[in-house]
């Protein structure tokens, strides 16, 4: 009959039993009486097979008798020479005789059909398995995770006992193994009315990934004075174990259950065969011995009596001193108490002084906040009072900088038409986007020489030169600095670069306007940093500059936004232009014939032609008044 464990007689007996018998070499702590429930700390399971054992005939038994670790009697050894035959492999073993046609036997079959079916072989091939070893990694992977994926399982246990319906303990899940170890347990939380048994059942459970439901494995009715020792550890042991083997962990060590073998009980306490039994009265002792024995033992009866006189003293003299003892741990226990209570008053004294001086500081605190309220509450009412004249002072102000910008507008649209009217800017006869400054002609690309090869250098210089001067003059009308100022020199004017920091010396940072003995990258730069400082001006008056090289189209277009508006210009005030050198007056103006004469540079101007020098100053006079 199969055991629980799903073994076998034939499969499992005598390459066991051999081993089981030489396991008492670590013995275990608990007898076999002494297993209870509150030692079993964990269970594991080895050589997981959900498949169950083939319950059809073979066409040969399975005899262990060959394998090399069976156990082998003097008897049966003796019977093993004397055989003497051949063992064959197990796999060749498992092969089954070819059957019967139509289940006859085999002279019914011959004399029937003789020719129909070929007489079977006396024994079958095995089969190569020279492709196995010489395949290739990946294929020999692949075929080794096929046996496993067999065998490989979900599993979980649970804990019964007799008289409680619902289980003890239910395991985890353990995913995808074949000799899966659960976590430890203890069953000490149940009470003793589980601890104190020896007897339990287990139930396994295990799932296939083929598998929807999990199916019950093993049903296990053990009893713990049954287990077996099998080692301290389970790495100890390198016997094999059966399918389906269910392993217990005890303090001790690891038991499991052979059901079909015989176990031998170690003996408690070992035969002393060191020496033999001797027959006959053997001597014990002399007499001298003897009386020694005795008066030993009277010394021994005296002592004893002994204590036990002074033990009744002992406690009579602390039955009538009661009284004084209690007496003393009351007083011990008062002052014990006194301790407690002074420290107690320290701690409280020290709590109170602590919360006095958070008190004070909360009141002066308040106090303070109290004197900011009042302050801030006067300077408030002050304000209120001072609101409405500001109001108004504000509205005022309002309205004189709205007359005060459209004053400045239109003086800055005055002084745009004078600049304008001095270097005037008009375009060439049938040539687009091509102006002139004062009828000098000034060609409009990266490099004037290169888009105008009959343009003199000379013109284009001094054109370049006017143009600097206009930007640089726009600049303080238009209170806006240029990140490039020009330095105007007539046609050898030149801008300067500020900003680079690969240019390292003042020289090396100016740039000329003119092409005659200057490198030609040079001035191909001052043109475009004359063309920055243009566009700089353009973004601050909200104007959008359609290509930067157009020099003069730009400036014209910027000169006409600044030119527009409605109205007539504004007249330009009365008076003239002073300054004032080391307290001397240094200009002079002459009412009668309209001309003015400037010592300092010499200069004329007649009407509405102002000088440019005298043109710069007075736009900046009437810019501040």
């Amino acid at each position: 009959m199969p055991s629980p464990l799903g073994l076998k007689k034939d499969d499992y007996s005598k390459s066991t039993t051999a081993h089981v018998n030489g396991l008492t070499k670590d013995r275990p702590w608990l007898l076999p009486s002494n297993r209870k429930l509150r030692h079993l700390q964990g269970i594991s399971l080895r050589n997981l097979t959900l498949s169950r054992p083939h319950a059809r005939s073979r066409g040969k038994t399975i005899d262990d008798e060959s394998l090399p670790n069976a156990f082998r009697s003097p008897t049966k050894l003796v019977a093993l020479r004397e055989s003497h035959r051949l063992d064959h492999s197990r796999s060749s073993n498992d092969l089954k005789s070819p059957p019967k046609p139509n289940g006859l036997s085999k002279e019914e079959s011959e004399s029937e059909s003789p020719t129909k079916f070929r007489p079977p072989v006396g024994k079958l091939r095995r089969r190569s398995t020279l492709n196995w070893s010489n395949a290739l990694p990946s294929i020999r992977q692949k075929k080794l995770e096929d046996v496993t994926k067999g065998r490989m399982a979900d599993s979980w246990f649970s804990l019964h006992c007799a008289d409680i319906s619902e289980p003890v303990y239910v395991s985890e899940v353990v995913d995808n193994a074949m000799n899966p170890s659960f976590r430890f347990f203890d069953l000490n939380t149940y009470g003793p009315s589980v601890t104190r048994r020896d007897e339990l059942t287990i139930k396994y459970w295990a799932r296939t990934q083929n598998m929807e439901d999990y199916i019950l494995l093993i049903e296990l009715r053990l009893h713990l004075r049954s287990l077996q020792f099998i080692g301290k550890t389970l790495e100890s042991f390198h016997h094999p174990l059966p399918q389906n083997c269910i392993i217990c962990h005890l303090p001790d060590g690891i038991y499991t259950n052979f059901t079909d073998l015989p176990w031998d009980e170690p003996a408690l306490i070992p035969a002393n065969n060191s020496k033999p039994h001797l027959q006959g009265a053997q001597p014990t002792s002399s007499f001298d011995a003897l009386m020694r024995l005795s008066n030993l033992d009277d010394c021994i009866q005296d002592a004893l009596s002994t204590r036990e006189k002074l033990a009744t003293q002992i406690k009579h003299l602390l039955s009538e001193q009661q009284q004084a003892l209690e007496t003393i741990k009351s007083a011990s226990q008062a002052q014990e108490n006194l301790a407690a209570t002074k420290r107690s008053l320290l701690t409280s004294r020290k709590a109170l002084k602590s919360a006095q001086t958070r008190r004070d500081d909360l009141q002066a605190s308040l106090q303070a906040r109290r004197a900011a309220i009042e302050t801030g509450t006067l300077s408030q009412e002050k304000a209120q009072s001072h609101l409405a004249s500001a109001q108004m002072d504000l509205s005022s102000r309002a309205c004189l900088h709205q007359s005060m910008a459209a004053e400045v507008a239109g003086q800055i649209r005055r002084i745009c038409e004078d600049v304008l009217c001095i270097y005037p800017i008009d375009p060439v006869p049938q040539r687009p986007l091509l102006f002139t400054i004062r009828r000098i002609p000034l060609p409009n690309a990266t490099s004037p020489s290169s888009s105008s090869p009959e343009a003199d250098p000379a013109a284009t210089a001094a054109a370049l030169s006017f143009v600097a001067h206009v930007v640089y003059l726009l600049s303080f009308y238009l209170s806006t600095p240029i990140p490039y100022p020009p330095t105007v020199h007539g046609s050898t004017s030149s801008i300067l670069d500020p900003i680079s920091t690969t240019l390292r010396s003042l020289p090396a940072r100016t740039f000329p306007f003119y092409q005659k003995g200057a490198v030609p990258f040079r001035f191909e730069y001052a043109v475009f940093l004359l063309n920055t400082d243009i566009e700089l001006l353009m973004s601050r008056q909200g104007l959008r500059m359609v290509d930067q090289r157009h020099t003069l189209p730009n400036l014209k277009y910027l000169l006409y936004v600044l030119t527009a508006g409605k109205g007539e210009l504004p007249v330009r005030k009365g008076g003239d232009v002073r300054g004032l050198s080391n307290g001397e007056l240094i200009g002079q103006r002459t009412e009668s014939d309209g001309m003015s004469v400037d010592s300092r540079n010499g200069s004329l101007r007649r009407g509405k032609h102002v000088v440019l020098d005298k043109m710069e100053l007075s736009g900046e006079g009437e810019g501040q008044g």
